[in-house]
């Protein structure tokens, strides 16, 4: 082993400094500092300071300490050395322990000093101390060097006490981009995004350049509050600025489109990437799942895939979500099997998004197993078994959930009400509903909100107490909404009452008049009252109007398939046994004294043309395809986008009997499950 001699001559410290600069280990370092000793050198501070840096180089931050606690008189430059040191390697306690020896040796500060201390108080989670150097920092005369009261600024922010802020901000002389990055970062923790998003226009129109951090960060601010102009208007001055936008600008940007529901820009951008990380793929699954558009979210996931991208769990919540929007059981139980099921058990937000898919697809059994074996739960997961158990028509197994959150000591929140609450919809259980309402405010102090108002007025209209619900409406302590009003809509078709129907219509159209539902739904109304004059005019007001109305889709899944079904399509494959199949049910069904519901064909046309109408609709030819498609004994899963009608949930009880198949249809109301000729909604509408 080479030993490596230091020479004894002040004149050869130039050699010196080369040795210690080119040490490679720190052994070398080790042999350098013994060699000092021995010739007295090792209080030499300027020698010391370099062998101090390169130890720190190495990250030796304990051997450092010891090399600097030898010196006999440390200046505030190995101080300042050392302080470096520990904060880059995120000792940030040891930092202020070395700030606070500074103070006891009552050297002189220097400016090089205060924002690294700044920055280990507020790494530290010590913004106390932060604060309580502002008075050093300007008794010292630091008041007006950037770098120390930039450092102050960010600890003002980071503790919400923007007014300081500010105030501090005012002070520094020149302000640099890093200047304006603290003060816009304290607006955003405080959840003030819009002023945030105000701070950095006024810093681009006094003409400073923001980096790319900065432009991710004011894209951020702009995804939580849903800004799309202020967005675009940033890209916009990045272009004329010719700033080129890396991978994470793009991936920020895909959010925002997402989130503001522009899933072609946000695919465009997705597009133009080069290089796309698992961030990326997964902002542009969950894009499409919460945008109502889950084929293009599995599509999307299996390309992923394809990539040889491993998913984490935001691109799997958001396949699963899609899954669950489509009832595609058997391809999000594939999902689940790349991931492994014990991930699901220890994360609850894959977990709750799990829960859901099987309650989306009538197989809450699974989900509910799910939640019993999860070692940890919290309001979340409690949340989403209680709501998944009533839709899928286990209110009391529900409510049975809610007792348990209370005795694990779980505070339930406003969620957990509305989840209730829609159970005792779906079941028609009156006084269940009228207890939980009253307990939301009145036993846990927690606030109503519409959704909730909500479930009550659907509650009584189902019921037909119109007069109950109304008169709750006119009560709200806020504006009803357009759920609000279209619950109490449905209650007036059920009862037939076109006189309230017509008010609350009014209503839905101030409230939405672009919603060529609400002209329908009354259409619907004269219709069953057999006022086929006064829908007619409804429905040429709509086509005056330019309106059309959202067409019926169903789907069902097969081996990994989506299939897609409008009433009377005839563009599937297996359309004549599709239909076929209907014909031989519908004979069957007549030969059992069944008699087709025709008031739900709103078309003043024969009863016979009634019937072939009725026999078409989406949901039907989808159980026909499930029929001949799939095994005795499977399950048929079919989803809707819109309300199942009440000829077609009479139809499906009947299938039901005549094939002994269990069937779930999930519409954009409830769930129904037809076992044997029975629905587990108990006939309720």
């Amino acid at each position: 082993m080479s030993i490596v001699t230091v020479p004894s001559s002040t004149s050869k410290v130039q050699q010196i400094k080369t040795l210690i600069s080119v040490a490679s280990t720190v052994n070398h370092l080790k042999q350098i500092h013994v060699s000092l000793i021995h010739h007295h050198l090792h209080h030499d501070t300027f020698l010391a300071n370099l062998l101090l840096k390169r130890t720190l180089f190495f990250r030796q931050t304990h051997y450092s300490f010891l090399l600097f606690s030898h010196i006999q008189f440390p200046n505030i430059f190995l101080y300042n050395t050392l302080i470096n040191g520990f904060v880059n390697n995120h000792l940030f306690h040891e930092t202020l322990d070395l700030f606070l020896s500074i103070r006891k040796h009552g050297l002189y500060l220097h400016g090089f000093t205060f924002p690294l201390v700044l920055k280990a108080c507020t790494r530290a989670s010590n913004r106390k101390l932060g604060i309580d150097l502002h008075s050093l920092v300007v008794k010292c005369g630091f008041n007006h060097d950037v770098a120390a009261m930039t450092s102050l600024l960010s600890i003002y922010s980071g503790s919400g006490r923007l007014n300081d802020a500010h105030k501090v901000f005012e002070e520094i002389p020149e302000r640099s981009v890093v200047t304006w990055t603290a003060l816009f970062s304290g607006y955003t923790t405080a959840g003030k995004h819009r002023e945030a998003i105000g701070l950095f226009k006024k810093m681009v129109e006094m003409g400073l350049r923001p980096d790319n951090y900065f432009i991710v960060q004011v894209l951020s601010a702009c995804v939580h509050v849903g800004d799309l102009d202020s967005g675009e208007w940033i890209v916009k001055h990045m272009e004329e600025m010719e700033m080129q936008k890396n991978s994470f600008v793009r991936t920020t940007l895909v959010n925002l489109y997402a989130k503001c529901g522009k899933m072609e820009k946000a695919r465009s951008v997705f597009d133009s990437m080069g290089e796309k990380d698992i961030v990326t793929w997964s902002t542009m699954i969950q894009g499409y799942a919460s945008n109502s558009f889950p084929k293009e979210g599995i599509e999307l996931f299996l390309q992923m895939l394809q990539e040889n991208l491993k998913p984490d769990q935001f691109s799997i919540v958001g396949f699963l979500s899609s899954c669950a929007s489509l009832g595609a059981f058997d391809l999000g139980e594939w999902g689940i099997s790349l991931i492994g099921r014990h991930e699901f058990l220890t994360n609850i937000f894959m977990a709750n998004a799990l829960i859901d898919m099987y309650a989306k697809c009538g197989a809450m059994a699974r989900g509910f197993e799910l939640f019993k074996e999860m070692k940890e739960k919290d309001i979340v997961i409690m949340n989403a078994a209680i709501s998944g158990l009533a839709k899928n028509g286990q209110v009391k197994l529900s409510f049975a959930v809610f007792g348990q959150t209370e005795k694990l000591g779980i505070s339930p929140d406003g969620s957990t009400f509305l989840g209730l609450l829609c159970g005792c919809v779906h079941a028609g259980l009156i006084q269940d509903g009228l207890r939980f309402f009253n307990a939301i405010s009145c036993v846990y102090s927690l606030k109503r909100t519409v959704e909730h108002y909500g479930c009550m007025v659907d509650l009584w209209g189902r019921a037909g107490m119109l007069d109950d619900a109304y008169r709750l409406i006119c009560d709200m302590p806020m504006r009803p909404n357009a759920i609000v009003w279209g619950a109490l809509l449905s209650g007036c078709r059920l009862v037939k009452d076109t006189q309230l129907a017509e008010t609350v219509l009014k209503e839905l159209i101030a409230l939405e008049p672009w919603n060529a539902g609400n002209y329908v739904q009354l259409s619907n109304i004269y219709s069953v009252g057999g006022r086929w004059d006064e829908a007619a005019e409804v429905r040429d007001m709509m086509n005056k109007k330019g309106m059309k109305k959202i067409p019926g889709y169903s789907w069902i899944e097969l081996e990994g398939t989506v299939h897609e079904f409008l009433a009377d399509d005839k563009s599937h494959p297996l359309s004549d046994k599709i239909y076929a199949k209907l014909e031989d049910l519908g004979n069957e069904m007549r030969l059992m004294g069944f008699v087709p519901t025709t008031e739900f064909v709103f078309f003043d046309v024969e009863d016979e043309e009634k019937e072939r109408v009725l026999g078409h609709h989406s949901e039907k030819l989808a159980v026909a395809f499930g029929l001949i498609s799939t095994d005795h004994g499977q399950v048929i899963r079919v989803v809707k986008n819109l309300r199942v009608c009440g000829d077609c949930h009479e139809v499906m009880k009947l299938i039901s009997k005549i094939t002994r198949r269990e069937i779930v249809v999930r519409d954009n109301n409830r769930f129904h499950c037809f076992t044997n000729g029975s629905c587990s909604c108990n006939d309720y509408w």
